[in-house]
């Protein structure tokens, strides 16, 4: 058994890193799954916890420097946490005693301007988080119908201005295609003098969104957590925006399950969870201030009935 690799605080800086290291509870033989390895801040931790134990840590992004780490007691998934179980069902593994999920984008992918996550840089609108993604954000903008991009703009950057934003799109690429950010921040600039930074941070978060499937890669991820942490497990997972969080804080909730007759008014609350944190966790003040990028997280912590 060998040390797994150097501390990578370039990478990211984790967050709540403390907080959610005792939210999981972990057991030294336990069998724990980070799914957004990054730079290993929550994975290195977690590693420090175990004996005998096992850690797969899932990252859809190649430049991940958890991809060189040798540990006897550490998996590399070179995937989307969307496919946990058949990871899981790969390596031979039931349920497992934590699930830890830091959501979004790393600080690596924002810093890294050809990579297209930020509006600071004039780059390339690609936005990807793996790769060999089938669509990137150039795509998007040049290829969907306006009613299409209004939606996004709408439903994932909360936008108000979302269909002016998508007519101004679908004229500009008329006459010359939209592949590079600063073509996409001259248009959101058109429409706003006031708080530009704000609203393009929504815009890039919408698109960013929409390549990567994130919405729909949370909930199949929260339905497997469901199915695959062993009772008493627990699952830690922290979200930067209120879409992220209120899915969730929705998994979480007790369900009405139906009492098995056709048309009965009869139904039978069932839990899955037992919330250990019935407000989510913020980070602190100090935290904030050594690390602006943590001041969105809300971290939820729960454990398996």
């Amino acid at each position: 058994m060998g040390w797994a690799g150097p501390r990578s605080v370039s990478y990211h800086i984790p967050v709540l890193l403390d907080e959610c290291i005792r939210g999981l509870n972990i057991e030294s033989k336990g069998v724990y799954i980070d799914c957004t390895a990054g730079g290993g801040g929550h994975s290195r931790v977690i590693l420090e916890g175990l004996t005998t134990g096992k850690l797969l840590a899932f990252d859809q992004d190649p430049d991940s420097p958890c991809l060189t780490w040798r540990d006897d007691r550490f998996l590399f998934v070179p995937s989307n946490f969307r496919y946990l179980a058949e990871w899981l069902d790969y390596f031979g593994i039931d349920k497992v005693d934590g699930i830890l999920a830091d959501l979004g984008v790393s600080s690596h992918q924002l810093d890294e301007a050809q990579r297209g996550f930020a509006h600071k840089f004039d780059s390339l609108l690609d936005m990807r988080m793996s790769q060999s993604a089938q669509k990137d954000a150039a795509q998007i903008l040049n290829q969907y119908t306006e009613s299409d991009l209004a939606d996004i703009f709408w439903q994932y950057g909360e936008y108000r201005k979302s269909r002016q934003l998508a007519k101004l799109i679908v004229n500009a690429r008329k006459s010359l295609a939209l592949k590079r950010t600063s073509q996409l921040n001259d248009l959101v600039s058109r429409l706003e003098k006031k708080d530009l930074t704000k609203v393009l941070s929504r815009v890039y978060q919408a698109l960013r969104i929409e390549v990567n499937d994130e919405m729909a890669a949370l909930d199949e991820l929260l339905r497997q957590c469901a199915e695959r942490i062993k009772s008493g497990g627990r699952l830690v997972i922290m979200s930067y925006h209120s879409l992220e969080d209120r899915r969730v804080k929705q998994a979480l909730r007790p369900r009405a399950e139906s009492d098995g007759y056709q048309g009965s008014i009869y139904e039978q609350t069932k839990t899955d969870w037992k919330l250990i944190t019935r407000k989510p966790i913020i980070p602190s003040n100090d935290e904030i201030e050594q690390n602006p990028r943590s001041r969105s997280a809300r971290l939820r912590i729960a454990q398996r009935m």
